[in-house]
Order: structure tokens, then C-alpha cells, then sequence
């Protein structure tokens, strides 16, 4: 059978209809040479393409017979052959894909790859985007004491390299801007979980962070705060000499708000304030130590769970009276208990005579 040949008038034919590249056209083709600074490839009838090594991308290898999808960036260099850039192909790419995503609401998983006082920089299919410090989850938000900048910034750094579920809130293309939360990844699951529970439930969960006013807690990825009246039964001064971050606690519900459960560690006890009480009668002399002074009196303790208060109204008559200048923190005095209000907590006390 004889072999079919091709005239020169069916190859002229042929080539006219090859597309010539343009600027900002995808060319696919196969590496042929992989060399320090550049990248050649085969582009078939469209010639011989150069992707300099700057435009291969970060941390991408290539081999030769590899094949790569580039985007044009001249189509004709004074040697003749190709300018092309496959970072700017795979990022025309990515920013379509982040467009479809977002719109789909899909989840996806990016790894952060730094981090500043703001958040975290993370990049998806070649399209560098930022995720917020505020759409952090409860498990990963930076609870730090008198919002500590440079604690933050180590918080948000031990994130780098960790993989994080997050959906695409904001896109635009013109300004460069892509925004990741990991907030609205979990919220769907975050509402099952808030559904089953109940004020007086008791749960578990992991101190996130500990702060003057108190301590917050996740539990099952929703944050709790354990304020300071609700980490112990006695008087709190600093969180941090009960609890420290990392620890597995177990804790009380007692109130529901919105996406944030309020808790109680002292409420799994029973409250020692009952049985020690019981020790004083109204007309007793006891010894007690001043733990505050405040312009309307002085605070005093009289065993680890029953504090007192003597009213500024109780050591003199008229408005000069100072409790500044008649007690001393944390000194010891005989006092009076004038009388007991077992309903609301309060015992008032004068100065023993």
C-alpha cells in the first residue's frame, strides 16, 4: 500500500489554521530543557517557549516531559521564540477557581504560610490570599492577656504550616484581594453542636486563653467564658494561679449567648459559703483580714469562702470619713457582726469595741 504524502500547498494549509499566541493567551506544551535560569518548551506549531525561573513559581519543580499549561507574556522575543510565565497561568487559574468556590460556598483547606498582628497569609492555586485574626475559630483565636501584640503574633505563628478549613468570603480580582474565614467553614457543625446543648449541662473542653477578667474555653470547637466570680467559690485575684492554656477542664453551663456559651467551674462544687456561715452568729466578735478598701468601706475576710463588708457609715458620722486612712490591706482586726443576710450573701460588720 503506498504511503500517503503531504504536498507543500496541504502544509501552507494546515499552518494558516494554527492560531498565532498573543499576549495573555494559555499555551500548552512540553519541557524539553530544564536549566538554572530558565525553562524551555515545546509549543508545538506555535514554536519554542522561555519561562524564566522566577516565573515557574515558588518550590516548583519541573522535569523534562512535563507538561505545562503557561500563559503567553510576548509572543515573539528578538530570538524568536516565547515569552511565558506559568506562575501567572496557574494564578489566571486560581483566581477563577477561588471565584467558582466562593460562590458554591465550598469548603476548602489552605496552609498558612506567615503570619502578622492581623492574621494569617495563606495562598490557594497560585493566588495569595489573608486570613483575618477575627475569622479565626474559637480553637485557634489568639486569647492573649492586655492583648499582648507580640504574644498574638507567636500564637499566630505556631498556625504556619498547620492546615485550616476555611471558605472564601471576599474576591476581587482588581484590587488583589482574597479573604479566607475559618468562622463561616464550621458554622454549619457549630449550630448542630449548639442545638444539644442545655443551660446546666456539663462539659469539657480546653483553656484557650486566660485574661484578667477570666478564663475562655472551647468546648466542641464553640467558645466559653469562664469569668473571674465563676472560677472558684473564694475570692479570685489573678486566673492564671487556677488555670493555664492547654488544660483539659471540665466546666457548667450556665448561660447561652448567641454563639458563645457562658460557664462555671465553681458551680460543679457546692458552694462552701453555706456550711461556713454557719460558724458565725449575728453579736459574734471575730478576727478578720482587710482584702479591699474602697471609698464606701472595707472588705473583710473571715475564712476562705465568707467575706464581709464594714460600711463606710459604721466608722464615723459625717462625709470626711476615709477607710483609707482607719484600715490597712491585709491587715488583722476584731470586728462585730452586726448582722447575716443568708438570702443575698452579705454579712456587715463594725469595728469591735
Amino acid at each position: 500500500m503506498a504511503k500517503a504524502t503531504i504536498t507543500m500547498d496541504e502544509l501552507l494549509a494546515q499552518n494558516e489554521q494554527v492560531k498565532p499566541l498573543a499576549q495573555g493567551d494559555i499555551a500548552t506544551g512540553m519541557v524539553i530543557s530544564v536549566k538554572k535560569h530558565e525553562v524551555l518548551v515545546d509549543l508545538g506549531a506555535g514554536g519554542t517557549g522561555v519561562v524564566p525561573r522566577r516565573e515557574v513559581g515558588f518550590g516548583r519543580k519541573l522535569n523534562v516531559g512535563d507538561e505545562v499549561s503557561a500563559s503567553v507574556m510576548d509572543e515573539e522575543l528578538e530570538d524568536g521564540r516565547v515569552l511565558l510565565s506559568l506562575r501567572k497561568a496557574v494564578k489566571d487559574r486560581g483566581w477563577e477557581e477561588v471565584s467558582k468556590i466562593m460562590e458554591n460556598e465550598e469548603i476548602v483547606e489552605v496552609e498558612p504560610f506567615d503570619a502578622n498582628r492581623g492574621g494569617l497569609l495563606v495562598e490557594y492555586e497560585g493566588v495569595r490570599g489573608f486570613l483575618p485574626v477575627s475569622q479565626l475559630s474559637a480553637e485557634h483565636y489568639p486569647r492573649v492577656a492586655s492583648s499582648d501584640k507580640d504574644e498574638i503574633l507567636q500564637r499566630l505563628n505556631s498556625l504556619i504550616g498547620k492546615k485550616i478549613k476555611t471558605r472564601v468570603i471576599d474576591v476581587d480580582r482588581k484590587t488583589n484581594k482574597l479573604i479566607f474565614s475559618e468562622k463561616e467553614a464550621i458554622k454549619d457543625s457549630l449550630a448542630a453542636t449548639f442545638s444539644k446543648m442545655a443551660v446546666g449541662d456539663k462539659v469539657k473542653g480546653q483553656v484557650t486563653g486566660v485574661v484578667e477578667f477570666g478564663v475562655f474555653v472551647t468546648v466542641d470547637g464553640i467558645e466559653g467564658l469562664v469569668h473571674i466570680s465563676e472560677i472558684s467559690w473564694e475570692r479570685v485575684v489573678d486566673p492564671n494561679d487556677y488555670v493555664k492554656i492547654g488544660d483539659d477542664i471540665e466546666a457548667k453551663i450556665i448561660d447561652i449567648d448567641k454563639d458563645r456559651l457562658n460557664l462555671s467551674i465553681k458551680q460543679l462544687t457546692d458552694d462552701p459559703w453555706i456550711s461556713e456561715v454557719e460558724k458565725f452568729k449575728k453579736g459574734d466578735e471575730v478576727e478578720g483580714t482587710v482584702t479591699r478598701i474602697t471609698p464606701f468601706g472595707a472588705f473583710v475576710q473571715l475564712s476562705p469562702s465568707v467575706e464581709a463588708l464594714v460600711h463606710v457609715s459604721e466608722l464615723g458620722k459625717g462625709d470626711d470619713v476615709n477607710p483609707e486612712n482607719i484600715f490597712t490591706l491585709n491587715e488583722k482586726k476584731q470586728f462585730r457582726i452586726l448582722d447575716i443576710d443568708k438570702d443575698n450573701r452579705k454579712i456587715s460588720l463594725c469595728l469591735a469595741k
